[in-house]
């Protein structure tokens, strides 16, 4: 019995062939997935796809074979779970590993195709690959994040985010004791001058405003709860890193290996802890929490032992 995984196309991926573009998709060979197209187990919006047809914007329907089927899978792929959900919008728990949508160059599991396989039906505004999102989190980042399921609701949430009526709330060790053990960082965020993967403050990035709260301190570390009032990809990491507190575990921007060694952290001590927002479409406050992760809950533990 044949596997059905929904995949929405990625804009990258809009105009190609078929065969080569599920190979890139499902990190698969382009001779398997040919195979898979000429028995015509691939549809797109309900129409058979065949191997030189050219992908439009919608949603793929690919049935797997049985070697690929016989993968046990968590209930919702990817490891997500739902910690609210309506007609309108689902709250996910992200583990790390999972992207926000799929990418170019990303063949890992992914929010957007994680609740399509669950049966999700998502708000169809937006990019096809994007159906959905109003935010994001990083792959290496463990927490909170809300869906659009309604078109009503989309344009709402995006317009929330925009207008920072969101409260994000999340929770972090930061290297070292901050001083003062509360305050803001206003600082601009961009690209880093000599390493375009990575951000840095920088003259000239955009706004970046980030509040923060130290809960516990350690020897050698800080438990902190931030409140993101702008939302800059990295902007906890390099905010917490141009502090020179950087994050626990986060060897990107300049962490402790050694400290990060002895907390048993392969990843940024970085977890979106709550969210809370007004529904938007019926209103009244959505409020939603996370437990920490396993991997972080095992370091804060060595932390206060």
């Amino acid at each position: 019995m044949a596997d059905t995984r929904y995949l929405p196309v990625p804009d990258a991926l809009v105009g190609e062939r078929a065969d080569a573009a599920l190979a890139r998709m499902l990190g698969m060979s382009r001779t398997k997935v040919a195979d898979i197209l000429d028995g015509g187990g691939v549809s797109l919006d309900g129409r058979t796809v065949g191997r030189s047809d050219r992908l439009a914007d919608g949603i793929l329907a690919v049935d797997l074979p049985d070697e690929r089927a016989a993968a046990p899978e968590p209930a919702i792929p990817g490891g997500l779970t739902v910690a609210y959900e309506d007609d309108d919008i689902v709250v996910v728990d992200k583990p790390i590993g999972v992207a926000a949508h799929p990418s170019p160059g990303w063949t890992g599991p992914s929010v957007v195709g994680a609740l399509a396989s669950a049966g999700y039906r998502l708000s169809t505004m937006g990019p096809a690959e994007r159906q959905g999102i109003v935010h994001r989190l990083d792959v290496g980042t463990s927490g909170l994040m809300v869906v659009a399921r309604s078109d009503a609701a989309y344009p709402v949430l995006k317009r929330a985010f925009k207008e920072r009526t969101v409260e994000k709330i999340y929770h972090a060790v930061a290297q070292g004791h901050l001083d003062p053990t509360a305050g803001t960082i206003d600082a601009p965020i961009g690209r880093h001058p000599s390493s375009d993967w990575k951000f840095a403050v920088v003259e000239g990035g955009k706004p970046s405003v980030t509040h923060y709260e130290v809960l516990e301190m350690f020897p050698s570390a800080s438990l902190v709860e931030i409140h993101l009032e702008t939302g800059r990809t990295h902007q906890i990491r390099v905010h917490m890193t141009a502090m020179r507190h950087p994050l626990a575990g986060d060897l990107t921007y300049g962490a402790d290996p050694v400290l990060a060694k002895r907390l048993g952290l392969t990843r940024q001590w970085l977890h979106a802890h709550e969210l809370a927002f007004e529904h938007p479409v019926r209103g009244g406050e959505v409020r939603v929490t996370s437990q920490y992760p396993e991997d972080l809950a095992t370091a804060l533990a060595r932390l206060r032992g």
